[in-house]
């Protein structure tokens, strides 16, 4: 999987995690986030932590609800599970963390997987 990837299924995790509010409260949250932190839209995946302070700027305590909105459309998107109990106690940080490096993960055992069941083909 290439990082291009993991960034497009993270923005749109964020996108739908957000919709929550209402699509004119997405737009002022992207907004905000811009012209306070100078990080656009596009730039959230490769600004993660950046993002994350923002809306507990904006949000406060309710910003965790949002996290786990995002956490959990991302989970859906990655499409590999996590065992009971491996994510509890992680922050959004380390969630988005640990999401990517299952992911790359599991992009490189069905890679290698490919790859064997080709090589004995031949």
């Amino acid at each position: 999987m290439q990082e291009s990837d993991f960034e497009s299924i993270l923005l749109e995790a964020v996108d739908e995690g957000l919709l929550a509010l209402g699509e004119s409260c997405k737009a002022s949250v992207y907004f905000y986030v811009e012209q306070h932190f100078n990080v656009k839209r596009e730039e959230i995946p490769q600004k993660i932590e950046v993002f994350s302070e923002a809306i507990e700027k904006i949000f406060g305590v309710g910003a965790d609800y949002l996290e786990i909105l995002i956490m959990k459309r991302l989970h859906v998107k990655i499409g590999a599970p996590f065992k009971a109990g491996e994510l509890d106690d992680l922050t959004f940080l380390e969630y988005i963390y640990a999401a990517k490096n299952r992911l790359n993960l599991h992009s490189s055992v069905r890679k290698m997987t490919r790859e064997m069941l080709n090589a004995t083909e031949s």
